[in-house]
């Protein structure tokens, strides 16, 4: 039975990982896999294979999300730019209450957030105002995502997937800090869904080198922020995402009906993201 339920945690955890705004990590909190997580990604061989019962079925279910999903998500991108693009914004804004609770220390011994009405130390505030002053930096300077899609490797390219999925698997550690927004950021996500949709193995091995030296070289930094100063940890969170909204809005709503619908997806996605983190295990 814990085979198959860590099998669909995968499958939800895989889904996640090609939509900008929502964070790995934070559904992995929710369902209680995350210190299981944290505790295996370790260069010990040993231990990553005595706990194999753990990770393997979330492991099958991620590949499996990550493969289904992408072929959607591309499809819907290029079909309907702005609605999904409010929908990301909307889970994004959505999250921010969950985020909000873990700035202040009280809330890391209640299981009811919104009942914790203290406010965050002042270092947690800083915290979150510089993250959140380096995101309005990053989107009135950042150059847009774009509509280039590279399908043929160079050498360039191959460093540049290989950091993405660095940065981007680091991102994935943290709960609140979505990998698949950074690579909105840096302008390759397209790049990578595509490739992951049509299984262009050439563009996917850099990406995937990038993951695995990420994950290994940022979980242990990752366990000790969050061990040592985790409402500091959690306000740069906060900013960090709070700021994310900026970098993705598309600069309207659209035109007509799309408007509409634009909106619709903005709150359907913000009722979903605070109901994953009020319904927090």
């Amino acid at each position: 039975m814990k085979f198959i339920k860590r099998l669909f945690i995968g499958l939800a955890l895989g889904i996640l990982v090609v939509i900008p705004g929502l964070s790995t990590g934070t559904l992995a909190v929710i369902f209680n896999v995350y210190d299981g997580l944290i505790q295996i990604i370790t260069p010990n061989v040993k231990k990553i294979i005595k706990e194999w019962k753990f990770w393997l079925p979330l492991v099958i279910g991620g590949v499996a999300g990550l493969a289904f999903i992408s072929k959607i998500v591309t499809a819907a991108y290029d079909k309907y730019p702005f609605p999904i693009t409010w929908f990301f914004m909307g889970v994004i804004a959505g999250s921010l209450p969950l985020l909000y609770g873990r700035m202040k220390p009280a809330s890391f011994k209640t299981q009811s957030f919104m009942r914790t009405k203290a406010l965050p130390a002042p270092a947690p505030l800083i915290c979150a105002a510089i993250a959140l002053a380096v995101m309005i930096v990053m989107a009135v300077f950042s150059p847009d995502e774009g509509v280039t899609v590279y399908t043929e490797i160079t050498p360039r390219l191959f460093a540049l997937l290989a950091l993405a999925g660095a940065f981007s698997a680091i991102a994935m550690i943290i709960p609140g800090i979505s990998g698949a927004f950074l690579l909105l950021l840096i302008g390759l996500y397209r790049t990578v869904i595509q490739s992951v949709s049509s299984f262009n193995i050439p563009l996917l091995i850099p990406f995937a080198l990038g993951i695995l030296a990420g994950l290994l070289a940022g979980a242990a930094f990752v366990r000790f922020l969050l061990s040592k100063a985790p409402s500091e940890t959690y306000g740069a969170v906060f900013g960090l995402v709070a700021g994310s909204i900026a970098v993705l809005y598309p600069g309207g709503l659209g035109a007509g009906s799309t408007a509409v619908i634009s909106l619709i997806c903005f709150f359907a996605g913000a009722v979903i993201s605070f109901l994953l983190g009020w319904k927090k295990n």
